[in-house]
């Protein structure tokens, strides 16, 4: 059984829910609105009924961490630890996105280029839509080939603000 521990954040966005483990790694990251979403991949990486969570008891380097990256520090979240099921593939797009560097978007082909994958776009898409800790593992920084911003877990809105909070777009 894997425990997860749960804090809740106030952001710009809405409520967000961080998942760490007991070394204080971040697992998952949601939406509070998205909580059926959560529970979903945590069933897919973790196994169902193989997992529960209980509230944390201490605050979390990561909601630091985001706490800093809300406020301005839009680095604060590169070196944050984090561990994720999923498979090689699936961990293989969210090492990639990663490395896209803030305030900088790519397409989901350049993504698929990037891993060594250029004809697996549509399964770069997939990984990207079933990652699990949302804005550090920054998949809002995929966007369609002819320049839209695409489709966002969290809602197009909340994408564009992130995008625009790291300067990715106009304000």
């Amino acid at each position: 059984m894997v425990t997860l521990y749960r804090e809740k954040m106030d952001s710009p966005l809405g409520e967000l829910w961080l998942l760490t483990d007991g070394e204080g790694t971040l697992r998952a990251l949601e939406f509070a609105t998205h909580e059926d979403r959560l529970t979903r991949l945590a069933d897919r990486q973790y196994g169902r009924g193989k997992w529960a969570i209980e509230d944390a008891g201490v605050e979390s380097g990561a909601k630091r961490a985001l706490a800093a990256y809300f406020a301005g520090d839009t680095n604060a979240l590169n070196a944050l630890p984090l561990a994720t099921g999923g498979t090689e593939f699936q961990r293989s797009v969210w090492a990639a996105l990663r490395a896209i560097p803030c305030g900088e978007t790519i397409s989901y082909g350049e993504l698929a280029r990037r891993i060594g994958n250029p004809k697996a776009v549509r399964a770069v898409g997939l990984a990207n839509g079933a990652n699990p800790i949302g804005i550090v593992v920054p998949c809002h920084r995929v966007i369609g080939g002819d320049g839209g911003l695409g489709g966002y877990g969290g809602g197009v809105e909340r994408k564009a603000w992130l995008l625009k909070h790291e300067g990715a777009l106009a304000a």
